[in-house]
Parts: structure tokens; C-alpha cells; sequence
């Protein structure tokens, strides 16, 4: 299992964040990271741009978005801005997309949200031809008529995963993908639902086996502090929760909020449970670094010292 980190966008002060997006992209390719993964919020930067930042602040590691809404994108422009990103990156970026949720396509922006896996087919039908190499892209299905060439790179193919949840979601990321990325799936879900379902459709379409990248929060701590911890998991990361899509996830898993997949305590602690996800099937684990703390300096603390036992738990897990 590679350990990958979760990179920015942070809250605080505007003039800062590309500052610290890359010192943070930094840190993980000198600590031996295998790639860094930028979310992408509704109301914060662009999540290609910020992998643009990244790919000129990094040489090494690998940069993944996770994940950009197909919706508010034609796959054209989603291809050329990929592809752009991708010769920044120098062939280094993976891109993650996704259906988003209707709290965000239809209450946010006004755009319907209607058979989210039946649109994803239709873009990657787009996509796969823009990612195969510069030429012509000739595309007409139930949602598109695309007749467009683009000459931008010639780095091919450019990887891409999608958030899956469900299995009919799942089945087209093993079918026409490289995998998926995950958020609020636990062990139990990933062992018993998500590695079943797409490594079968990958195999009936004679896939290699698909990469399943999971996000997990993780907080290096004292063991009386795991409670406090898992407080604050739920403070600052449980937006989604309240997403359908994500309910129904956490229905083939034991967890039932986020703080529930936060791996705490001592290394060893923490290093046991990753293992877990790494039994489970998990081939890229993507680190969201929780911090405690009463003051800045506390939560500053915890915050480096989470980072270095990351550091030290990626040399274990090599």
C-alpha cells in the first residue's frame, strides 16, 4: 500500500494558501511520499490549478485531483485543462472525477442532477479518446456530439479514477478506469463492497487490477487524547456526511460518521489500523492530517509530529 498525502486548500489567510500548498507537496515528496491528492471544495481553489502549483513545485511524486465534478464541465474544456495540467506535471498527474452530489450540482449551481452514472459513461467516452494521444475526438452519445481535435501533449495516457460508491458506479470504474478514490468507506465497506465489485469488472473487461485509493484522516496523539481527536474529525470534516451517496456507503461498513475512520493514538496505533486498510484492499491510502490542540502552537505541534510518524509509516509500508 502507498501513502499518499491530502494537500491543501487550508483554511486562514488568502495570501498564504499556494505558499503552503506547496510547501506541503514539498514535505511529502522529501519524505518519501508516494503522491499527493488536492480536493476539491466548493468554495475553494480549483483543484487542476492547484495541480498545476504542485507540478511546478514538485519533480517527483505523483499529483491527483479528488475528485473534479463532471457536471459543471464540458469534457472538452475538462480535457484540455487536464491536458494542460498533465504537461506542467510532465506526466505526472492522475485525474479523479466525479458526479459530485445534488446538494452541490443542483442547490449550488442549478444544474440537474440526474443519472449521475449514465453521465460519467458519456464523459469518459469523450475523455477516452482526448487521454489516448493529440488527434481528432469523435463522440456522439445520449449526451454528447463531439467532433473536436486537441494538440496539446503527446504524454498518454493521462490516469483517471472516479469516485465510486455505489455498484453501478463501481462497475464502470472497473470497466473504463483505473479506479477509484474513496472517502467515508472503512474497512468493512472496502473489503466486502468496493474491492469485490470493481476488481470483478475490471477482470470481466480484462483490466489490469484498479488502483483503489482511500481517504483517511489520521491524528498522531496520546491515547487519552483519541477521544478528543475524534471530536474534532467530526468538527472540521463532516460536511458530507448528510450526502445520500454517502449514507448509503457507510450502510456496507461499521462506521457511521467520519471520526469513525480516523486512524489515532500512538504510531503503533495508527500504523495497525492502516493495516487494516491495507488488508482490505486498499493499493493507495491518501492521509488527511488532523491536528489538536487548545492553541496554534499546540495544534502546530501535532500537526508536524502527525506528519513525521506519516513519513516514517510510508518507509514501513514501501
Amino acid at each position: 500500500m502507498r501513502i499518499a498525502l491530502m494537500v491543501g486548500p487550508e483554511r486562514g489567510r488568502y495570501a498564504t494558501k499556494l505558499e503552503r500548498l506547496c510547501a506541503d507537496a514539498r514535505w511529502a515528496e522529501d519524505a518519501g511520499l508516494a503522491s499527493v491528492w488536492v480536493p476539491q471544495i466548493p468554495d475553494e481553489l480549483d483543484a487542476l490549478t492547484m495541480a498545476a502549483v504542485v507540478g511546478t513545485a514538485t519533480s517527483r511524486v505523483q499529483i491527483g485531483t479528488a475528485v473534479v465534478p463532471v457536471q459543471p464541465r464540458h469534457p472538452i474544456a475538462l480535457a484540455q485543462q487536464a491536458l494542460s495540467v498533465q504537461a506542467v506535471c510532465g506526466g505526472r498527474l492522475a485525474l479523479g472525477l466525479g458526479v459530485s452530489h445534488h446538494w452541490i450540482i443542483t442547490d449550488m449551481l442549478g444544474l440537474p442532477y440526474e443519472r449521475p452514472a449514465s453521465t460519467m459513461r458519456a464523459y469518459l467516452d469523450v475523455l477516452d479518446q482526448a487521454f489516448s494521444g493529440p488527434g481528432r475526438i469523435d463522440v456522439e452519445n445520449d449526451l454528447f456530439c463531439v467532433h473536436n481535435p486537441l494538440d496539446i501533449t503527446d504524454i498518454a495516457p493521462t490516469p483517471v479514477l472516479v469516485a465510486a460508491l455505489g455498484p453501478v458506479m463501481l462497475r464502470l470504474a472497473g470497466e473504463r478506469t483505473d479506479g477509484t478514490i474513496l472517502w467515508m468507506a472503512d474497512e468493512r465497506a472496502i473489503d466486502t463492497h468496493v474491492v469485490p465489485v470493481i476488481t470483478k469488472a475490471a477482470e470481466a473487461a480484462g483490466r489490469p487490477a484498479p488502483r483503489v485509493v482511500a481517504g483517511v484522516p489520521v491524528c498522531l496523539c496520546l491515547e487519552s487524547q483519541v477521544e478528543g481527536a475524534i471530536a474534532r474529525t467530526n468538527r472540521v470534516l463532516s460536511e458530507a456526511e448528510i450526502s445520500p451517496n454517502y449514507q448509503r456507503l457507510l450502510e456496507y461498513g461499521n462506521a457511521r460518521e467520519i471520526g469513525d475512520l480516523l486512524a489515532a493514538g500512538s504510531e503503533a496505533s495508527i500504523e495497525k489500523r492502516l493495516r487494516g486498510f491495507a488488508d482490505a484492499g486498499v493499493t493507495d491510502l491518501s492521509v488527511r492530517v488532523v491536528a489538536i490542540g487548545e492553541s496554534r502552537d499546540e495544534r502546530l505541534a501535532s500537526f508536524e509530529a502527525t506528519r513525521e510518524c506519516v513519513a516514517s509509516l510510508a518507509t514501513a509500508f514501501a
